[in-house]
């Protein structure tokens, strides 16, 4: 893809610290995400990347730093300022944490009918609209059990754009699936990237990444080691922790869908 790099910056982590107790998880990250960026973090397990996207939209709180959305400062944020924030953010959990008791579409319709005061009949014809936009608009009266996983994350994405964010922050959203139903999740996870909706993705399926990513960022042990276009970062990382996990990662033992 090719990003206009005059776009402005729309996340923004100055020198972002967070750790548990005495333990450091995100030491001292300095990053740009700029408006329709897609951007990939990827690095092993416990690097600290999905705490650094759950700091994002609050779901952790930083230790010390600041994270700008549109040049406004989040820390601190809380009580109706946080929901504020979070309205402009949708995420997409790795467990899809969907309501077993609710069908698909009244879990996509719940949200604007609570948060953005739309009408049941407006909240369900968004729903509806949006199971077409992920490929299941014959769904909506399922439950959640009566779903495949890929079926579910694919609900969890609409309920995610339900709410018209600016950001669009993606925890492993594969990791949980058998392989067959990655590629479902992968296509509908494609398309919004072509759309220009600024996306932050946690995964290890490097084939969206080479494909999708306008950069991708590599953290280890809660720092960034690299932060690359895909062409770069798959072809001539210089950091040889990165080289490693990519030879890992991608050896034919372990090779990724996508």
């Amino acid at each position: 893809m090719t990003q206009d790099t005059l776009s402005p910056p729309l996340i923004e982590f100055r020198s972002v610290h967070k750790h548990y107790g005495t333990v450091p998880v995100i030491r001292g990250i300095d990053l740009t995400i700029r408006r329709g960026e897609v951007v990939v973090i990827c690095g092993p397990s416990g690097s600290g990347k999905s705490t650094l996207i759950r700091l994002v939209n609050g779901l952790e709180r930083l230790s010390a730093g600041d994270i700008l959305i549109d040049g406004q400062s989040t820390a601190g944020l809380d009580g109706a300022a946080l929901r504020r924030l979070r309205t402009r953010i949708g995420f997409v959990f790795q467990q899809f944490n969907l309501y077993g008791h609710l069908t698909a579409a009244a879990n996509i319709a719940l949200a604007p009918r609570k948060v953005l005061g739309l009408t049941d009949a407006e909240a369900f014809r968004a729903a509806a609209t949006l199971l077409e936009r992920v490929g299941l608009g014959d769904k909506g009266d399922r439950y959640p059990s009566q779903l495949s996983g890929g079926q579910q994350q694919r609900v969890a994405i609409a309920r995610a754009l339900a709410m018209r964010p600016e950001i669009l922050l993606f925890d492993e959203p594969t990791s949980a699936l058998d392989p067959e139903m990655i590629g479902e999740v992968l296509a509908v996870m494609r398309s919004l990237a072509e759309s220009k909706i600024t996306m932050v993705v946690v995964t290890h399926e490097m084939g969206f990444a080479r494909e999708l990513a306008d950069r991708v960022v590599f953290l280890d042990e809660g720092v960034v080691l690299d932060d690359a276009p895909p062409e770069r970062f798959f072809g001539a990382t210089g950091h040889p922790r990165a080289k490693r996990f990519l030879s890992q990662l991608l050896s034919p033992l372990h090779q990724v869908g996508g």
